[in-house]
């Protein structure tokens, strides 16, 4: 397989960034596109050029690490993360843009590697929990409804990857933070915060300088671990019910 790849190159956070072009010769449909990269990268350190900057740490899908833009899409074509994705998607001499995500929020490093780190600001905002010390409780101690559970677990699934913040026309992030307060608001160690917990988050979210949701949905569509997107209502309800109580 032979493409032609044009990509994002940045030397840094405050350099003008433009888009190069690579042609890229023998790639095998079996390659993930994260080795499809490793092999541009060999060849460019083999010409004494600067490497492709980009992030990836467990290439299995679960840390959320590999985020990219591909030809207009969070994660390329399919519906998984950059390092699950194959070259198989692809077609022989097709042209490929690859991007870092968009959003100010997300500001680039380098190339196509950017600083997620507001997520991490959002969750220290409140995301957690208060725990009483001493002995671990019972496994079946505290019961949880099957479907308060499966919910919570379903939440749970995100991987802060950020695509829906890149798939999103405002560059909200309202369904990496809906995940995050639903599947605590959904378990019983959740509630002592659950009010303030909202409250903290969403100030937080403006702060970073995430847009707003207006409920295009192209957010749990770019979602490469199927975050529903009602958890974006049980964030709205418990905002609202904390703003009533004066919270």
């Amino acid at each position: 397989m032979n493409l032609t790849l044009k990509i994002w190159r940045q030397s840094g956070p405050k350099a003008k960034g433009e888009m190069v072009t690579y042609p890229v010769t023998d790639i095998s449909e079996d390659m993930s596109f994260l080795e499809m990269l490793d092999v541009l990268n060999e060849q460019l350190n083999a010409r004494g050029e600067e490497p492709i900057a980009f992030d990836s740490d467990c290439r299995e899908g679960i840390c959320g690490m590999c985020g990219l833009m591909i030809s207009g899409h969070a994660h390329g074509p399919e519906k998984t993360t950059t390092c699950q994705l194959h070259m198989r998607s692809f077609s022989d001499g097709e042209v490929i843009t690859i991007e870092p995500w968009r959003a100010s929020a997300f500001p680039v490093i380098k190339d196509l590697v950017v600083d997620r780190s507001a997520f991490d600001r959002i969750i220290q905002a409140g995301g957690y929990i208060s725990v009483n010390t001493g002995s671990a409780p019972d496994a079946h101690a505290v019961p949880v409804p099957k479907p308060n559970a499966d919910r919570a677990f379903s939440a749970a699934e995100c991987i802060g990857c950020g695509a829906c913040v890149a798939a999103c026309p405002n560059a909200s992030a309202m369904l990496f933070m809906g995940a995050k307060v639903t599947h605590l608001a959904e378990l019983p160690q959740g509630q002592p915060e659950r009010m303030a917990r909202v409250v903290s988050m969403v100030d937080q979210h403006d702060a970073e300088g995430f847009g707003g949701c207006t409920n295009i949905g192209a957010c749990s569509t770019a979602c490469p671990k199927g975050i529903p997107q009602d958890v974006i209502s049980t964030l709205n309800h418990d905002l609202m019910k904390a703003w009533r109580s004066g919270g």
